[in-house]
């Protein structure tokens, strides 16, 4: 038991609302200096030093700069002015539009709270002003976010094959079903809730084809990045940190050539956006490192393994056992934080179970990211409450159906590895 007091000292500092990072340091060295104290502390140190020192990291701050210089580029612009072309006639209009322009952008920004933030500034205004509920336009703004980081090149994927040694090619290309399967599940329960509650479209008729085509050609620069990043990794162009800087200095060439919205006095403030979110994610990386150090020596993920085999002896069951315990600890956990921790715990019980750790990926990252819709933590849901003022209580009654039909998906690429690698097996063949 004395083994697992660092695991406690780790829940009481999350319940204390200690940031995620800290919590794992904390813990970590609480095993280094009361526990095991045999080992000299310039070791313990040095796990937090080379925890980054990863070349696959380095895609990392890449991606992220991309999403952060979309912002600056008219990027986002152009793929709504797309989303709007494709559905803005349904019923919901701007609703479905969300939805689409978090399925459109999650190849670029790859971020769940920048794309809540991003469209709870450029889009709930105008959802609230064509007559939809601000509860109603925060809850599916914050539940379509949660389709970005599914979707290529979202940082989660990079740091689930780094963590389960899979390659991210082939975990880039995996998680596009489950992406647009979460964006189709959202859709259709905006047009149940639209119907209920008579939301119009946004646009009076459905785009023309000359429309249509006009609007693609704008659109296309955009549209790019995610399939020349997919297409240049699946052919051996570059690898995926290799990806990041082509997609950096693509996405810089087209704010400044092509839609001429990207000036100098933006780079100060995408490098400022860059640093500081790749710091969070890098000093999250090495805290769980020494914290996975601490669980090695104590031989923690061996004994889940045969706590879970001794539990069942069904994948069906593990998988299921797994998913509940992953929803209720994303109610409390940021699901970037509950990756670098749990991944390492839980990859080799699948493995001895013979699931696929790029099947089991994809269901542990759609997971994680409806956590961040559920109370009482969920990141996006606080991320996007606030910047629309909206009551927490009125938000969490309005989100409840956007979570029952990504649950719905969950349970499909849970028990169907065909649907789950469905677009992985087609480049496969």
């Amino acid at each position: 038991m004395q083994s697992l007091l660092p695991i406690l000292v780790l829940f009481i500092l999350f319940f204390l609302n200690v940031p995620i990072a800290f919590s794992l340091m904390g813990s970590s060295l609480f095993y280094f200096i009361f526990i095991n104290n045999n080992m000299p502390m310039e070791m313990v140190i040095q796990q937090f030093v080379t925890a980054v020192e990863s070349f696959p990291y380095l895609a990392v701050p890449f991606f992220i700069m991309v999403g952060s210089t979309m912002n600056y580029s008219g990027i986002s612009e152009a793929l709504m002015d797309f989303a709007d072309i494709l559905v803005g006639h349904t019923k919901g209009g701007l609703a479905q539009v969300n939805v689409v322009l978090s399925a459109l952008m999650g190849g670029i920004s790859g971020s769940a709270n920048a794309d809540a933030a991003m469209q709870s500034k450029i889009l709930v205004p105008e959802m609230v002003k064509k007559g939809f509920s601000a509860p109603f336009s925060a809850s599916i703004t914050a539940a379509s976010s949660a389709i970005s980081p599914v979707i290529p090149p979202g940082t989660n994927l990079i740091l689930y094959s780094i963590i389960a040694g899979v390659s991210v090619g082939d975990m880039f290309l995996a998680a596009y079903m489950p992406g647009i399967l979460m964006a189709i599940s959202l859709m259709i329960a905006v047009h149940y809730v639209s119907v209920k509650r008579d939301y119009q479209p946004s646009r009076e008729k459905r785009a023309t084809v000359k429309e249509f085509f006009a609007e693609l050609v704008k659109s296309i620069w955009a549209l790019f990045i995610p399939f020349g990043i997919i297409m240049g990794m699946r052919f051996g162009m570059f690898t995926p940190t290799e990806a990041g800087g082509i997609a950096v200095l693509f996405s810089i060439v087209v704010g400044i050539f092509v839609y001429k919205k990207l000036e100098l006095k933006h780079l100060p403030i995408i490098l400022k956006d860059t640093v500081k979110s790749t710091g969070a994610v890098m000093i999250i990386i090495a805290s769980a490192k020494v914290f996975g150090y601490y669980l090695t020596l104590e031989r923690i993920p061996q004994i889940i393994t045969e706590t879970l085999v001794t539990l069942t002896d069904s994948p069906f069951v593990l998988l299921m056992i797994i998913n509940v315990m992953l929803l209720f600890i994303g109610m409390f956990i940021e699901g970037g934080a509950a990756l670098v921790i749990l991944a390492p715990l839980l990859v080799p019980a699948v493995s001895a179970f013979g699931i696929d750790k790029i099947h089991f990926g994809i269901i542990f990252i759609v997971n994680i990211m409806i956590g961040g819709l559920t109370p009482p933590f969920g990141s996006m849901m606080f991320t996007v409450s606030s910047i629309v003022g909206v009551k927490l209580e009125d938000f969490i009654r309005e989100t409840w159906i956007f979570i029952f039909a990504l649950l719905v998906v969950l349970i499909m690429v849970t028990y169907s590895e065909w649907i789950a690698l469905f677009t992985l097996n087609l480049f496969r063949s």
